[in-house]
Order: C-alpha cells, then structure tokens, then sequence
C-alpha cells in the first residue's frame, strides 16, 4: 500500500489542508491494523513455529478489501502533495531534475536504514541455522509494504511531466492512461504473461496520482454532494462485474501487484469520499489532541510505514517466549488481542522512530548533482524495493538493496565543498 507520506509539516499551518495529512495518518494506522490481522505465527501440529495469515482465510476477507484497500487513496492524497509541492519548488526557480532528486532522497534515505537491518538479520539468521522456512516467510511479510516505494518513486519522477500534461490537457491525460491500463490488463490476462502487468506501474498510479492533481485544483469542491455519492456509488458497482464478470480478483489485495484497472476505480470513489468527509475531518482535526497525534505522526510517517511490519514481527516473537501471551493464531483470543498488539506495535515503532526520523529531513545538501547523476540514483533507488516486488526479500536481496540505497543517497546528497556556499533545499 504520499503512502505514506514522506511531506514534513511545517509550523506555519496557515493554507494548508490538514484534512489530507489526517487522511494520510489513518491510511498508514489502518494499514497497521490490517497487517496484525494478517500476521500468525504459532505452532503447528508438528510442534514447530508456522506462518499463517488469519484474516485472508476468513469468509469476509475478499470483500472486506474493497473498503480496506486503502493504497489508492495513498496516492490521490501524494498527488495533491505532489502538485502542492512542485508549484511551490519551481515558484523558488527550481528544475525537475532538483525535483526529482529531493522526493527521491525523502524515500530512499528512510529505506536505507531499513535495508541494513533486513541484511543484518537475514546474514545472521543464516549463520545460525535458523529455520529457512521460518526465516522466509518472515522476511517476505515483513518486506511486503516495499512495493510501494518502487510504485511512489515513479510517480514522483513523472510529477514534473504530469503536471504540465494536467495543465495543457487534463481529461485528454486521463483517458490516455485509463485506455493504457485497460490495454495492458488485457494483454496481460489475454497471454497469461503476468509480467505484462507491470507496465501498469507507469500508468494506474500515475494515474490516480492524476485525481489529486483534480482534487487540488477544487474539481471535486464544485461537485454537489449527491454527485460525489453518486461516482462513488457507481465505482464500487463496477467492482462487482469487474471481479465476478471479468478476469479481476474479488480480494482487491491481489489487484495490487501488478496494478490493475479494479485501483483505478477504487481510486476514484476514495477521492470522492474523502471530499465527501472532508467536513467531518475539518472538525475531528480542531480538537488539539487529534491534531498534535497527526502532526506528530506526519513527521516520521514514512518510517512508522517502513518499519511497522519488522515491529509486528518482533513483537510476536517476543510474545512467543512469554507463557501465555501468544494465543493460537486465529483463536477468539488472537482476535482480541489485536488491538493490545496495536498499541504496543504503534508505541515501539514511535519509540524506533526517535533515532530513525533522522533519515526523513533532508538537512543540508552538497553540490547539485547533474541530471544523469540524478537517473542514475533514482535507478539505485528504485531497484531494490522492485525487486522485492517482484522476488520477495532473502538475504542477497537485503545486501544489494542497502548498498545500492547506500550509493543513491550520496549521489543525491552531493559533495559538500567548503569553498562553495551550501545548496538550501525546500521543503516543498
């Protein structure tokens, strides 16, 4: 399942929408709540620890998705960001290429720390001879929320590109890239080659990426209520003959990657109804309380996003040495006890986010690299999360995606030269 955003609140509020950072702190609680739900580890009948995913393997799991997908609304919520954010880089005489290099560093400096310890752990779980099994199933769960990265980089490299196409010729941008969709998906289900599919890396979330740069210019402020209803009513309609008529699977979780049309059409009823409780969310975010949680949360979210899984993981194998305080995954006391295990997830990733934040501010960069010096860094940036995607995490994985985030970000940082006057990078 920015997705998290990487945006750092500033003290001044003033014109800011604080319903959307609201938005993006509940999308990040709610996909924690949702991994619990989806994380079992206990014994098996042989004795030995087993992974399992409890809430996939309830009746109600496929269409819970539909409400529970919350990736899309991720990205409508990055692209006002986006939009925001480039309108103010190049208001300050900014390029793209500087564009692409900062929205590249504030994913790729989060990650780095994270791929470090991934290849810590998996080098040390070989050389114990821990269960291979065990070990992988962990390792794939917890580096499961990575795809978003290769998906967020993409998006952030083509803001500059798709915000002049929005300018010039906004609906004739977004049929192309709904027509490319759709053309992919069925060449994809058409040849059973589901590698097909990943082209629609560059096109379903470009795409709903597209509805916040809308949502920014107040398309869906002109709407009558009734009418947002209604688009999002006939979204979720489509759902039904999308996943029971055609090729799409019912569980919008397995639509995820590679992306499909069924995101597209999620994405657009999500816009509708996040304008739709943007009232309600005005309200929620003048109680103090609320307000201080989600600008709190707003400054680390990208590491409460990166790091809740490995924390999920921990937790649970530290229950497991306790008697008694791990239940049978799935057993009524599991489920009851998902939400103490959210308070104690929440409280420890806040407490690792204390020394992590660190990576989510940009600080002072070096020299301004070139324009190839930044390609060549977003591909750096980029391989590792995709191929975590594509192959899941395992040891190899882990090392080369840490020296590789290790290369991006000092290409990205730049040289710092004491005769030259430091570059100061906004904080668009």
């Amino acid at each position: 399942m920015s997705a998290p955003s990487h945006e750092s609140v500033r003290p001044d509020l003033s014109g800011r929408d604080l319903t959307l950072d609201l938005a993006r702190v509940m999308c990040v609680m709610f996909v924690i709540v949702v991994h619990l739900l989806q994380v079992g580890i206990g014994p098996g009948p042989d004795g030995t620890l087993v992974a399992s995913r409890p809430a996939e393997a309830q009746p109600w799991f496929a269409a819970a998705t539909w409400i529970g997908q919350v990736m899309p609304l991720f990205f409508v919520v990055g692209g006002f960001a986006s939009a925001s954010g480039w309108a103010s880089w190049t208001r300050r005489g900014g390029d793209a290429a500087g564009f692409i290099r900062t929205r590249t560093l504030r994913l790729a400096q989060p990650a780095l720390p994270l791929f470090v310890f991934f290849a810590v752990v998996l080098v040390v779980a070989t050389l114990i001879g821990a269960p291979p099994e065990l070990v992988s199933a962990a390792a794939v769960g917890a580096g499961s929320p990575l795809w978003f990265l290769a998906a967020y980089l993409i998006c952030q490299a083509l803001v500059p590109v798709m915000v002049r196409l929005h300018a010039s010729a906004p609906r004739a941008t977004l049929v192309v890239l709904l027509a490319g969709v759709i053309v992919v998906d069925a060449a994809r289900f058409a040849t059973g080659i589901t590698e097909l599919g990943l082209l629609n890396l560059l096109l379903v979330w470009p795409l709903v990426q597209q509805f916040g740069f809308w949502y920014r210019d107040g398309w869906f402020d002109r709407r009558y209520p009734l009418t947002l209803l209604a688009i999002a009513a006939a979204g979720y309609l489509l759902l039904w003959p999308l996943t029971a008529l055609g090729p799409y699977a019912e569980s919008m979780l397995f639509n995820l990657n590679p992306p499909t049309l069924p995101l597209v059409v999620l994405g657009i009823a999500q816009a509708c109804l996040l304008r739709l409780a943007r009232p309600a969310l005005t309200r929620l975010m003048q109680v103090r309380v609320v307000q201080g949680f989600v600008l709190l949360m707003g400054t680390r979210l990208m590491t409460v996003y990166l790091w809740h899984l490995p924390v999920i993981l921990m937790v649970t194998g530290l229950s497991l040495l306790i008697p008694g305080a791990a239940p049978t995954p799935a057993s009524a006391a599991w489920w009851w006890t998902r939400p103490v295990m959210f308070v104690v997830v929440l409280g420890v990733v806040f407490a690792l986010s204390l020394f992590l934040v660190r990576f989510e501010k940009l600080g002072t960069l070096g020299s301004a690299p070139t324009a190839v010096v930044v390609g060549i860094a977003w591909v750096c940036a980029f391989v590792p999360p995709f191929a975590v995607m594509e192959w899941f995490l395992g040891l190899w994985i882990a090392v080369g995606g840490a020296v590789l985030l290790a290369v991006a970000v000092a290409l990205l940082r730049g040289r710092r030269v004491r005769a030259a006057q430091p570059s100061v990078v906004s904080e668009a």
